[in-house]
C-alpha cells in the first residue's frame, strides 16, 4: 500500500498582487493509503495542486491498484477540474490503475453529466468505509 504524510492545506494558487483584493477558492488537500481528500472549491484555481497529488499516487500505484478521490466535502467544481480528474483516469488505466471518485455531491455528478465526462470516470455513489 502506498504510504503519502498527510498535507495541510493546499492554496489554490498564490495570489497575485492584481488578484489580491479579490477572495480566492481554498482547496484542502489530504492524502492518505492511495486516497486524496478533496474539500472546497475545486475549480481551475486549485487544479494544479490536484493534478500533482492524483498523478502522484497514479504512478506510485501497483498495478491493478486503486486510488481514491474523496470528493464529499467538495462545495463547487467547474469543468476545468473535471477535466483534470478525467486525464487522470484515462493516465491511471494507462498504468493499470482505476481512479475512482468517492461520495461525489449532487452538484459534481451535475457537471459530470453536463460536461458529458461521466462516461469517462468511474464514479462511486456512496462512501466506503476505509
Amino acid at each position: 500500500m502506498l504510504r503519502v504524510a498527510p498535507q495541510p492545506t493546499v492554496p489554490a494558487a498564490a495570489p497575485s498582487e492584481a488578484s489580491a483584493a479579490q477572495p480566492r477558492a481554498a482547496l484542502t488537500v489530504l492524502v492518505g493509503d492511495a486516497v486524496v481528500v478533496l474539500a472546497g472549491d475545486l475549480d481551475v484555481r486549485s487544479t494544479e495542486a490536484v493534478r500533482a497529488v492524483v498523478h502522484e499516487l497514479v504512478r506510485r500505484a501497483d498495478d491493478g491498484g486503486v486510488v481514491l478521490v474523496d470528493l464529499s466535502d467538495v462545495t463547487s467544481v467547474d469543468a476545468t477540474a473535471l477535466k483534470v480528474l478525467a486525464a487522470a483516469t484515462r493516465a491511471a488505466r494507462g498504468r493499470g490503475v482505476r481512479l475512482v471518485l468517492r461520495a461525489s455531491p449532487p452538484a459534481v455528478r451535475r457537471m459530470l453529466h453536463l460536461t458529458r465526462l461521466i462516461r469517462v470516470v468511474e464514479v462511486e455513489r456512496e462512501a466506503q468505509p476505509a
